[in-house]
């Protein structure tokens, strides 16, 4: 394990001012997607979306890195460059998806499990080999009245410190995601409980592996109320409670919190962000891991038609800069009409 190599990527990646897009969906997830804009799953379109992205002028100003699925990794574009090279053109570090997905568990059909443990050094060392810099693990807990359980926490934490030893031993920055879904009826309070839990157990399950943490990075859902609960938390409030749930939690050597926007707008994402950096206090960068938030403007500006390519880039931009912007705190809704 390269220490050295490991930090300074991470420290890359959770650059200020900018954050990473997660242009990592699965090509069913990616069929999801196109079907909003009236498109068909086909492989040619899934590569121009993500090329149009890609070759977006000045993103890397607000891009450190890019999660990409396995087939992205593997393409290249319409003028023959592979994906990988092209980032790697504007100093945007590659990264790579690596679990199998979540599956209901076993023991409880209710809850989930990431699998990909098996075979995954080496699959490590080819995508290394490859240009990936990074790599990605998701794990899913799931909020009801019972729910989760102590065996789904501590079984996802598990495999989370499975894979980030796994990563750092062929030389990739595990980003370590355990997300709670705001699917539900819950309030904060609930979600704070689960998430302080669930984050407890995972450092726990790290240093129980020996996992370098400065040579990692954390992608943590914000503690929010559940998307069907009565009377949601507002901006500040999500602020205050994800802050307060991560001082008591990620530790100080933890170089960056990038934070995923499942569950939430565009405009939520970044506004809790920026709350977060304008309250500030903590040792870490807080910064940004986002899919749909950074992508669904973009992606109705493309519409599947190539003729489109510069609207959807500048629709992209516009919703990098403002997550730029929220990493120092500086975002307000005014900015929202300034494209």
């Amino acid at each position: 394990m390269d220490r050295a190599a490991l930090e300074a990527t991470a420290h890359a990646l959770a650059a200020p001012g900018k954050g990473i897009l997660a242009a990592d969906e699965s090509n069913p997830t990616m069929g999801k997607r196109l079907s909003q804009i009236g498109m068909p799953n086909e492989e040619r379109l899934r590569r121009e979306f993500r090329e149009t992205l890609f070759t977006t002028s000045e993103m890397e100003n607000y891009i450190s890195g890019v999660i990409l699925f396995d087939e992205t990794l593997r393409q290249s574009a319409s003028n023959n460059r592979s994906m990988v090279e092209i980032l790697q053109s504007k100093g945007v570090i590659p990264g790579i998806k690596v679990d199998g997905g979540a599956h209901s568990m076993d023991s409880a059909p209710d809850e989930k499990l990431t699998t990909g443990l098996d075979g995954l050094a080496e699959r490590c060392t080819e995508y290394y080999t490859l240009g990936a810099r990074f790599d990605k693990w998701r794990a899913v807990i799931t909020i009801s009245d019972n729910l989760p359980s102590a065996a789904c926490v501590q079984a996802n934490a598990d495999a989370l410190a499975d894979y980030a030893r796994i990563s750092q031993g062929a030389g990739l920055v595990p980003i370590i995601e355990p997300e709670v879904l705001m699917d539900g009826t819950h309030s904060i309070a609930r979600c704070y409980e689960v998430s302080e839990w669930t984050l407890n157990t995972v450092y726990a399950a790290l240093a129980d592996r020996g996992v370098h943490l400065p040579g990692t990075l954390l992608k943590p859902s914000m503690v929010n109320s559940a998307s069907d609960a009565d009377n949601r938390a507002d901006v500040e409030k999500v602020a205050s409670e994800t802050l307060r749930c991560l001082k008591a939690t990620a530790p100080a050597e933890v170089p960056g919190i990038m934070f995923l926007s499942g569950g939430q707008s565009e405009t939520e994402a970044t506004a809790h962000l920026s709350a977060m950096n304008a309250m500030g206090g903590g040792p870490w960068e807080l910064s940004f891991s986002y899919g749909r938030a950074l992508q669904q403007s973009a992606l109705y500006a493309w519409g599947g038609d190539s003729a489109n390519c510069t609207t959807a880039q500048a629709a992209f931009l516009h919703r990098a800069q403002l997550n730029g912007a929220a990493r120092y705190g500086s975002y307000t809704a005014a900015m929202e009409a300034e494209a």
